[in-house]
């Protein structure tokens, strides 16, 4: 069972979710149906599994940092866009552009077969279409400023989208660290 790449992330993954079910037992505060249990382990198997699958690649702390911050950023942040959206609510379609993100840096992924240089400039092309991702919504849903809240959400969602992007591009430097160090 050791060569297992699903044991370790079906560990986590059931042990994470044992929180919320424990949660519900003792407070009103914490309500989760199937589905958001269902949507969880999915997110979170999934992403220990794509860690797993990453870190056999090789033995490179580098490489495996940079993958941690690539499924971890992409984790969270489409946890967040699925449980109460980053722009508005979950409901605003403009949201879906999020999903764009993780699917760029799979396709990545796939394309550059796991090699450290390609999966740097799929990183840099991820953080760069997160970033515009804010100046098209605006573009889309000019809002309409007529308070200093909207200036301030609006300015929020800049401030959050610059956080994930920076994940993004450390995750680069850290492939790229990985790409010009000899694999130990």
């Amino acid at each position: 069972m050791k060569n297992s790449l699903f044991l370790r992330p079906a560990v986590i993954t059931a042990a994470v979710l044992l929180i919320p079910l424990i949660a519900m037992q003792f407070t009103s505060g914490v309500v989760w149906t199937l589905s958001d249990f269902v949507v969880m382990g999915i997110l979170l198997f999934s992403t220990g599994t794509a860690y797993e699958f990453f870190a056999r690649q090789t033995g490179q702390l580098a490489y495996r940092g940079g993958a941690a911050l690539a499924v971890g950023t992409c984790l969270l942040l489409t946890w967040m866009n699925l449980a109460v959206g980053i722009i508005g609510s979950e409901n605003n379609d403009v949201n879906m552009l999020y999903f764009v993100v993780p699917m760029i840096v799979f396709l990545g992924a796939v394309i550059s077969k796991l090699k450290a240089l390609p999966l740097a400039r799929t990183m840099y092309t991820a953080a760069t279409t997160l970033a515009l991702i804010p100046v098209i919504a605006l573009i889309i849903n000019r809002p309409n400023f007529s308070t200093p809240e909207d200036y301030f959400g609006v300015l929020g969602i800049f401030i959050l989208n610059a956080f994930f992007a920076t994940l993004l591009v450390a995750s680069g430097l850290l492939f790229k660290q990985a790409s010009e160090t000899p694999a130990s």
